[in-house]
């Protein structure tokens, strides 16, 4: 069995702990770095795994090391692996959660050739719906990358893409979520405007969100094609999107995937 260390027991390493355990991973396969007591008790408690605050305790022993925490401790981190015997005679994988640190940089601290998979998560991974997306370093192996898809499928959706494209994919599913969570809010504030309450509204768009979602997933139809077929000729519908279009809804996202794709290569060039 593949032994995974989760270094972060945050919310992202806690819902991939979730996600391993309810795929049937064993418990004394996985161990947790967290140096916070409360919250390193609370993941003990509700997941009966093994928790350490010592990084290099968590490393001896494990084939993946996963690293689920802010771009900012990344530095840390690597620091104390640098103080445990990585590699040697096991087959060791350095996977990172940690958004925009590219795959150089932390090669760069690691022992020669220790091959590292950049994953680019978003947080619906916390209800097993999460979209993550790897990128392979130098030295990183196609049976390598299988095995890190294998791990993060246990919490939703995984696909490959070239390094270069992370920053796209940043923007797109990385921050994706919080552009749906925007919608929501103006649709639900939209239908308080119009006389429904909060509740009534919130409902109706959540449920209507998640039905659109799920007949994109299964219809195996566009989202061009979905929309034409609810979209009458001078319909509801047909009124409301013109006035959409007309305020310029594609442009504005355009604009906004552009921003957020450029902030994450500022991100990224700055912790080089």
């Amino acid at each position: 069995m593949t032994r995974i260390a989760v270094i972060g027991g945050g919310r992202i390493g806690e819902a991939l702990i979730a996600g391993l355990l309810e795929a049937g991973r064993a418990v004394k396969d996985l161990v947790v770095v967290e140096t916070h007591t409360d919250r390193a008790e609370l993941l003990a408690d509700r997941f009966g795994v093994r928790v350490t605050d010592a990084v290099d305790d968590a490393a001896v022993g494990a084939d993946l090391l996963v690293v689920a925490v802010k771009p900012g401790d990344v530095d840390a981190v690597l620091t104390e692996l640098g103080k445990a015997d990585l590699g040697g005679d096991r087959d060791q994988i350095l996977v990172s959660l940690a958004a925009g640190v590219p795959t150089a940089r932390l090669e760069a601290k690691l022992p020669a050739g220790f091959p590292v998979v950049r994953v680019m998560p978003n947080t619906p991974m916390l209800v097993g719906a999460g979209m993550s997306v790897l990128a392979g370093g130098r030295y990183a192996k196609a049976e390598q990358l299988e095995l890190v898809t294998e791990l993060l499928s246990s919490v939703g959706q995984v696909c490959v893409v070239a390094e270069s494209q992370m920053d796209a994919v940043t923007a797109v599913s990385g921050s994706g979520p919080a552009y749906f969570f925007l919608v929501v809010e103006a649709m639900v504030e939209a239908g308080v405007g119009l006389g429904l309450t909060r509740d009534v509204s919130a409902q109706l768009v959540t449920q209507t969100m998640l039905g659109s979602a799920a007949m994109l997933a299964e219809s195996g139809q566009s989202a061009v094609d979905l929309r034409a077929a609810v979209t009458s000729p001078a319909g509801t519908t047909a009124a409301a999107v013109r006035e959409l279009e007309r305020a310029g809804l594609r442009s504005a996202f355009l604009e906004a995937l552009h921003a957020a794709k450029q902030r994450s290569a500022e991100q990224g060039a700055t912790t080089e």
